[in-house]
């Protein structure tokens, strides 16, 4: 069995003109199809289910080690570690704006969503957002994989979302889900004739309440491209392991002299070889006992397994920080061991930062959620992402300290990595200092009793 490339499904997209019916429904859940058997094999190989489990059996007699070791489990956690492992913070210059945004998100955990929502990213290429209303009017956010979800975006160049659709088996075995627009969600079931949309509910979103989170524009999760790297990695380590059942099962040859079933049973119980009666030196000198082996192919196999390894991290261009020389590397060399999954941070933090906007311009469309007069004010929260890596603070706090009369308090509070939100912060320090707070709703025109 050898390894099967599958080429991601970058974008589904469909002219505006055409109406969301049953048949329009079906093609793109066809389409969808398609790409299942590639997230399967994703979900396969971060779950350890590797291509070595799969390979055909050998024969009986032969050892048949099926050695993992889940290079791409490690890959996308370790780089969900350092890129997620610590809360992303949501700020607004308006400290009650901040503060509501923020007790939004503490009542829909958002923190472990985020690490959830990332962790399915890394792995699959994408994945989704849902929001929605629960009963009690609250805006609810929660995050779902791609086997199940789809996004169509319109085909004009801008590309903007035109409908979502989730879709599932019921406990009947019946194919049913929903279909997310921008104004109405839709609701769908297989009948005998195809699918039949049954139902429509308004939402107030205003956009397909449905965001797409992307790796990349390619779609592809991060230990994708390593992917027959690791296959040939665990190959070779089955291998090994094979040859050392062969050699603690190897073959002992005695030849020139004939051993009966008695002798063969003495031989392998008390470990004595011992032939005698005939005082015939050539006899003797014909007789040879020895165990058969192959050849030694460990040191091609170490050679082939260190390579491999070192390949494998490179490519995905995450660190391996189990690496004996990142444990002496301090300071700018820690920085430069670690450049290449800074660079993927960068991108995945560009990504993350343009599915959370689409988040909360959605989220401020609600006036449950946000005054109406401050459902712009979207645009200027400032989200902050931290890296996952051992910090120097007495070094942050005394940099800070060397920074006053040259940076803004603000400024100087976020550069000590352990303050989680610099502005409140900020303005606790202004509070206790006695200084005026200015900070208010009105000051950006909001009326605190909407």
């Amino acid at each position: 069995m050898r390894y099967e490339f599958f080429e991601p499904v970058k974008v589904m997209t469909c002219s505006r003109e055409k109406e969301i019916n049953n048949s329009l429904l079906a093609y793109y859940i066809n389409k969808h199809k398609t790409e299942i058997r590639r997230y399967e094999m994703l979900y396969k190989m971060y779950y350890g289910k590797h291509l070595i489990i799969e390979m055909p059996l050998k024969e009986r007699y032969k050892p048949d080690n099926r050695v993992v070791v889940n290079f791409a489990k490690y890959i996308v956690d370790t780089f969900n570690g350092y890129f997620m492992g610590k809360p992303v913070t949501v700020a607004h210059e308006n400290p009650e704006l901040s503060k509501q945004v923020n007790r939004i998100l503490k009542l829909n955990d958002q923190n472990d969503n985020n690490v959830e929502l990332s962790k399915l990213v890394q792995i699959y290429g994408r994945a989704y957002e849902f929001l929605y209303q629960d009963e009690e009017a609250m805006t609810r956010i929660t995050y779902n994989g791609p086997l199940d979800m789809f996004m169509v975006y319109d085909d004009t160049i801008a590309q903007r979302p035109y409908f979502s659709v989730r879709y599932y088996l019921n406990t009947e075995n019946r194919l049913m889900g929903e279909i997310y627009t921008s104004d109405s969600v839709y609701y769908f079931h297989q009948g005998e004739k195809g699918y039949q949309i049954y139902e429509q509910q308004p939402h107030y979103y205003h956009e397909v309440p449905v965001i797409e989170y992307i790796n990349n524009d390619e779609r592809q999760g991060i230990f994708e491209p390593v992917i027959s790297m690791i296959n040939a990695f665990n190959k070779a380590l089955s291998e090994k392991a094979n040859d050392v059942d062969y050699f603690a099962d190897a073959y002992l040859a005695v030849l020139g002299v004939q051993l009966d079933q008695e002798g063969m049973k003495n031989i392998r119980d008390n470990r004595i070889i011992n032939f005698f009666g005939t005082d015939d030196p050539e006899q003797i000198k014909n007789i040879v006992v020895e165990f058969l082996s192959k050849p030694d192919g460990d040191t091609s196999q170490e050679h082939l397994l260190d390579r491999l390894e070192r390949l494998i991290y490179q490519m995905a261009m995450v660190t391996n920080l189990a690496s004996e020389n990142l444990g002496n590397a301090s300071g700018v060399g820690l920085q430069f061991k670690i450049q290449e999954m800074e660079n993927l941070a960068l991108n995945s933090e560009r990504k993350f930062t343009s599915g959370m906007n689409q988040r909360f311009r959605m989220i401020f469309q609600l006036p449950t959620n946000i005054p109406a007069s401050l459902k712009e004010e979207w645009f200027n929260l400032e989200y902050k992402f931290f890296r996952n890596i051992p910090r120097d603070t007495l070094s942050e706090v005394q940099k800070a300290q060397a920074a006053a009369g040259l940076l803004p308090l603000e400024d100087r509070i976020a550069m000590i990595s352990d303050i989680a939100d610099p502005k409140a912060t900020a303005e606790k320090m202004r509070e206790e200092s006695g200084g005026p707070v200015t900070d208010n709703f009105s000051r950006i025109g909001g009326d605190t009793d909407e």
